[in-house]
């Protein structure tokens, strides 16, 4: 039996504080994708807003029924019959926000959901700093989704530093790995790259990941450089640095197969226990 073949896309966006906008380069892009023989399009982590202020975030957001950003995606996939993974949206739970995927099926139909585990919480080098956790709730649960083709394992932005994730989901049949992001710039420069080939080849998975890129009106920079992977850690499509646009790439799930076989590393993993050294004396 031959295994199947689609071709993906990656739809980088330069989001802003306007959701309206968002939205309409998003579609546009999921529309060029469509036209250019896509069957599966993913957009960045997000999509519909890029606003550092809590007060304006709030005043920005709904809940998902009543999201815009998610009716028109769902509206253009269903007119293109396209799967759609919207990297994420912003959304109300509570009092807080969600940062929350989105898996969309051909016929517009929701058929994940799924909430970043990992808040972003750091302090880098050039100052930059950064709570998550003070506006967003994070997630409890990871999922995967049955595509058309294969397996997908979703997964947002910091999530990709957790390598113990990835594995769980190439453990629970995921053949295709996702990242999608808002990455800094700096630490884009020196980790993207690296951690989006280490996530493919330490499980023998494709990684699709849609990014975010270049000066957002609410100050922050992020780095671009959207990327296709395939199982062996080979970069089949790249973004040309920051600037929006879309990328495409022929999945051949044959190729996860191949790496697996080759190192079965997900087969070959065995519980153990650490044990601290004691100084032996005499």
């Amino acid at each position: 039996m031959t295994a199947p073949r689609f071709v993906a896309a990656c739809v980088q966006m330069r989001s802003g504080r306007d959701p309206a906008r968002n939205r309409d380069a998003a579609v546009a892009g999921l529309r060029e994708a469509a036209s250019r023989g896509a069957h599966f399009v993913q957009t960045p982590e997000m999509t519909s807003l890029l606003e550092r202020g809590r007060e304006n975030l709030f005043a920005k957001i709904t809940a998902p029924e009543e999201d815009v950003t998610l009716a028109a995606l769902r509206e253009t996939a269903w007119a293109h019959g396209i799967v759609v993974q919207v990297g994420s949206l912003a959304v109300r739970s509570g009092d807080k926000v969600a940062n929350r995927a989105f898996l969309i099926g051909p016929e517009g139909e929701i058929l994940a959901a799924y909430d970043k585990l990992h808040l972003y919480d750091v302090d880098l080098p050039n100052g930059e700093s950064w709570r998550e956790s003070a506006t967003y709730t994070g997630g409890s649960c990871a999922v995967v989704a049955d595509l058309p083709w294969a397996r997908l394992g979703i997964a947002i932005c910091y999530d990709l530093r957790f390598p113990a994730l990835y594995r769980a989901l190439a453990e629970a049949g995921a053949e295709i790995l996702t990242a999608p992001a808002a990455f800094t710039r700096q630490t884009g420069e020196a980790h993207w790259h690296v951690l989006q080939r280490a996530r493919a080849i330490e499980t023998g998975s494709f990684m699709i990941s849609a990014a975010q890129g270049g000066r957002h009106e609410d100050g922050r920079e992020t780095y671009g450089h959207s990327l296709i992977v395939d199982p062996w850690g080979r970069i089949l499509a790249e973004a040309e640095g920051a600037e929006p646009g879309v990328i495409l790439a022929e999945i051949d799930l044959a190729l996860v197969a191949e790496a697996r076989a080759r190192i079965p590393a997900l087969r070959h993993a065995k519980p153990f226990t650490v044990e601290v050294a004691a100084p032996r004396r005499g």
